[in-house]
């Protein structure tokens, strides 16, 4: 790097060149800034891994040409699926009107598309760097000891992912709790174009998202996914460490069952296994973010634990934080001060916008979640499937009687205790939500 950057001197150093990071580049680089972006992979991309959807407001916002971007497929349908044993419940939503709100993209391929275009704005790339820390000098950060040398800056922003050892070395946050995370594992089946659009009820060059609960992940705060890539379907899971831990289940056991479930398995059927990638993913919401600034640094995305696991999204909330801290290191430059005095703005922009209002709305959907998830997540799947299975049956045997035996199962089977219970969680989930 000291070949092309003068004195080993920049205004920004971005660490990571995920969407958070790259976001944060090409916003400081497009306000005249000179910009580094640290990669510890020897190309963007190499090691991500997560669900598959990018949403089209949050890539607009950084790439107004993102169109020209490798999609894979515009999501044109999502899909909720409650599983029990056998069985499952499909609930399905379309908008004809709103066919581009979001996309399936590769994160190899996009993330590089996404450096290129950061490049032609004038950001230096430094892919296979590792930053081995910060340094620090007086409690200010001013730069970075990497593999090979050291550098600085008047702003770092941290972008290296949801186990943010550099966030750690300078105390904004703490150690990762297993109930704050969970382990996403997920594998790619390559199946043609053809055979996606039939089995999926897909058009040409459209896609499918599916949110899964029950069945093999019953008594879990765990869900599966499935989307669909132009010649492949990716099928996923997402499970709190902490069960998984305390279960002793293995995560990759676990996406096998879900693979096996029949509803799964007609999906994939014939189908070859091209890429298995495992990854954390930061669950704790709002009631545990760390401290988002300090005196010369920012911190971003999942380095931040910016998930919104409710809505299953990451990306879109790493992208326009990264742009917002990067706004916020524009106007330390314009005031001359880049201490907390002035970064602390990146909170109060974060607090204004979707970012941290959502997660305020969510912050104790997933704790009431984890005390009923063998409620919600189990009981309630298998009794809708169960409510379908008799009100589609045409077995010459009367309705009433088996409806009369299903709702007295319902309560002989769940006490009016747990029944209470699952109201009273209802009750602070709606209204939590709405307060």
């Amino acid at each position: 790097m000291s070949e092309e950057i003068s004195q080993n001197k920049v205004d920004i150093i971005v660490v990571g060149a995920g969407p958070a990071g790259v976001s944060a580049a090409i916003t400081a680089a497009r306000g005249g800034k000179k910009v580094v972006l640290v990669e510890r992979a020897p190309f963007a991309g190499a090691k991500n891994m997560y669900g598959g959807v990018i949403y089209t407001h949050a890539a607009q916002e950084i790439f107004p040409n993102y169109k020209e971007a490798p999609i894979e497929r515009y999501i044109s349908a999502h899909s909720y699926v409650l599983l029990s044993e056998n069985d499952s419940t499909q609930i399905t939503y379309k908008n004809s009107l709103h066919k581009d709100n979001a996309f399936v993209a590769i994160r190899a391929k996009w993330d590089k598309w996404c450096v290129e275009q950061a490049v032609k704005e004038g950001v230096y790339f430094a892919p296979d760097t590792l930053v081995k820390e910060l340094i620090v000098k007086d409690g200010k950060v001013c730069g970075i000891t990497t593999d090979v040398e050291d550098f600085y800056a008047d702003v770092v922003i941290i972008a290296d992912g949801v186990n943010s050892l550099l966030a750690r070395q300078i105390g904004l946050r703490e150690d990762i709790k297993p109930k704050n995370v969970a382990l996403g594992v997920k594998e790619v089946i390559k199946l043609s174009p053809e055979v996606i659009e039939k089995r999926f009820a897909l058009k040409e060059g459209t896609g499918c998202a599916m949110e899964i609960v029950g069945g093999p992940l019953k008594n879990m705060l765990a869900m599966g996914i499935v989307y669909t890539n132009q010649d492949s379907v990716a099928v996923g899971i997402g499970a709190s460490l902490e069960d998984l831990k305390a279960q002793k289940i293995k995560p990759y056991e676990l996406l096998d069952s879900l693979k096996q479930h029949p509803f799964v398995a007609e999906i994939i059927e014939d189908g070859e296994i091209v890429e298995y990638s495992a990854h954390l993913i930061p669950e704790g919401g709002y009631n545990a973010l760390p401290k988002l600034y300090t005196d010369g640094a920012l911190v971003v995305g999942d380095a931040a634990g910016l998930v919104n696991n409710i809505h299953f999204e990451g990306t879109n909330l790493a992208m326009i934080s990264g742009k917002l801290a990067a706004q916020t290191a524009l106007e330390a430059f314009e005031c001359g001060d880049f201490s907390s005095n002035t970064l602390c703005l990146y909170k109060k922009k974060l607090e204004n916008s979707f970012i941290l209002k959502d997660l305020k709305t969510y912050k104790d959907v997933v704790h009431t979640l984890y005390g009923r998830t063998g409620s919600f997540l189990t009981y309630y799947p298998d009794k809708v499937n169960e409510f379908f299975n008799i009100f589609t049956a045409a077995d010459g045997q009367p309705k009433k009687e088996k409806f009369r035996q299903f709702t007295k199962h319902f309560f002989t089977k769940r006490s009016l205790s747990e029944l209470f219970k699952d109201v009273i969680a209802g009750i602070k989930i709606v209204f939590g939500i709405l307060k």
